[in-house]
This record gives C-alpha cells, structure tokens and sequence, in this order.
C-alpha cells in the first residue's frame, strides 16, 4: 500500500517557494491592471468632451468679455440710413408683425402711433417699449435709430420731418437767437 501522504503533494515544496507564490500573487494582478489602465488611456479619444484643450477651444474661453469700438459719431455722412437700420435691426419684427410690432407699410397700424408724434416713438425705439428692447436691440447711434423711426413712419403714411443730423442740430443750436 502507498502512502496517502504522496497523493496530495503540493507544487510548493520550500519556504522559499512560498515566498515567490505570495508575492507573485500580489505583483501579477497590480501589474496586469497598471497595464489595462495604460491600454484604456493610451491614444487620442474621439468622444465627447475631447477637444477642451485645443488651441482653438482655449483661444474661446480666453476672448475678451467686450469690445471698444470707436465711430465717428460727429460725421453724418458715416451714419447708416434709416433702411439700413430697418434691414438691420428693425425688419425682424417689424417685417412679420412679431410681438404686435406694426408691419411697414400697413398704414391702419400705424396712425395711432403717428398722432403721438415723432419724439413719442422716437423716445420708444431709443429706450424701449412693450417687448421691444431699447434701440431694437441693435448698437445704432441715436440719429440712425432716428432715421429708421423716420423711414418706419415714412412708410406707414407719417409725413414727419427728416431728423437732423448731429452737426447740423448742434451748429443751428448754436446759432439760434437766446
């Protein structure tokens, strides 16, 4: 009869072997998962939220948060005309009725407005009035939110005066009698 010791032998036959066993049981898996780390993170990555580092994604966040911009508000010549500012910055209300903005043109929208006169809806467009922000929500001067209210109620039957422009108002002032 054999042994019943020699059927369960074991690979590990030394304290040494034990020692490699133990710490080859720890040093294996660390190492498998610093490389599965480094597999998942290797390369370029195409999915969302990649390209918040580029140049052009830094040079974004770093603009500026305003602009000086400097016009020459003594030159009338420089100024847009009031179709221009219309196109610009009136047409897209204007132009659908959006927000109950009378339409150009539609004269029977127009005549309560007219009779409160040129320097009422002047005074509206520059500051605002009803859903509409002040000048229309554009960066227009004054004298060209002036021209624009002038061809407005040019076209819905007004016959108000051409506004003046800055110069001229500012040189008739000064030569009005006190």
């Amino acid at each position: 009869m054999s042994d019943s010791h020699d059927d369960h032998d074991s690979p590990i036959r030394t304290p040494k072997q034990l020692v490699a066993v133990i710490v080859a049981s720890f040093v294996i898996p660390v190492v498998v998962i610093i490389l599965l780390v480094n597999f998942v993170d290797f390369g370029g990555r195409s999915g969302a939220g990649s390209t918040g580092m580029t140049p052009e994604a830094v040079a974004h966040r770093l603009q500026p948060v305003g602009m000086v911009e400097i016009r020459d508000v003594a030159n009338p010549a420089a100024a847009r005309s009031g179709e221009q500012v219309y196109q610009a910055q009136c047409a897209a209300c204007h132009a659908t009725g959006a927000a109950n903005a009378p339409k150009l043109g539609d004269t029977a929208a127009w005549a309560p407005r007219l009779a409160t006169g040129f320097e009422s809806l002047l005074n509206s467009a520059l500051k605002g009035k009803g859903a509409m922000a002040a000048q229309g929500g554009g960066d227009a001067s004054d004298y060209e939110i002036a021209r624009a209210v002038h061809y407005l109620t040019a076209q819905g039957g007004g016959k108000f005066a051409e506004p003046a422009a800055p110069a001229a108002a500012a040189a008739a002032a000064a030569s009005a009698p006190n």
